[in-house]
């Protein structure tokens, strides 16, 4: 199983050339902007410009597929669910919304190293540090978080490879015991690991 999440395309489009900190501020605006998404043709709209921005950075319908992909069952039943309790136009606008959310925070990721990310958020902590906020911790906090991701998710596909090998394809805790059982032997090896090179709180 890979996971599409948090992997930099390289690439000379103008949103690959475009500063780090723009993006992310670009991405903070959009979440605290969604709020006032209330109709469903102005989701619409958004959608109609969040492909128009993967095009640009020369990206098809098949990477924004791959984007969502882990999320449509969510989007489903998030659309299911408002179609029975509102109607269609509610349900437009929740799971679009949604969907533009993620497509755009993908889109970030995949025009920007992860290590600019990290050096934009590094220096937007530095402020804290009278307050006794270590941001070079912070950084490595986040760089850690979203390098697991993709292990998470590599882990997930191995543990249900081998449910299905079992014939068990049904049962919730044999795929979740095993999954946790690895996730926590995994974490307990990289903190051996950055305890080994000093990093010890």
């Amino acid at each position: 199983m890979t996971s599409t999440l948090g992997l930099y395309r390289p690439g000379t489009s103008p949103l690959h050339r475009l500063p780090a900190w723009v993006k992310l501020v670009a991405l903070v605006v959009l979440g605290a902007g969604a709020v006032f998404l209330t109709y469903w043709w102005l989701v619409v709209g958004l959608l109609a410009v969040v492909a128009g921005l993967y095009a640009l950075a020369g990206f098809g319908p098949a990477t924004m597929g791959k984007q969502v992909r882990p999320m449509l069952f969510f989007l489903v039943f998030t659309a299911a669910y408002h179609l029975w309790t509102a109607d269609w136009r509610r349900a437009v606008v929740v799971t679009g919304t949604l969907t533009a959310l993620v497509l755009m925070a993908a889109l970030v990721t995949l025009t920007t190293r992860t290590s600019r990310l990290i050096d934009v958020i590094v220096a937007a902590a530095g402020p804290l540090r009278r307050f006794g906020v270590d941001p070079e911790r912070v950084g490595l906090m986040l760089t850690m978080g979203i390098r697991c991701v993709p292990l998470v998710a590599e882990l997930a596909g191995q543990v249900r490879e081998a449910q299905l090998a079992r014939s068990n394809a049904t049962s919730v805790r044999a795929f979740a015991v095993p999954l946790v059982v690895r996730t926590l032997r995994r974490a307990d090896a990289m903190g051996e690991a950055l305890v080994a090179r000093g990093v010890d709180d």
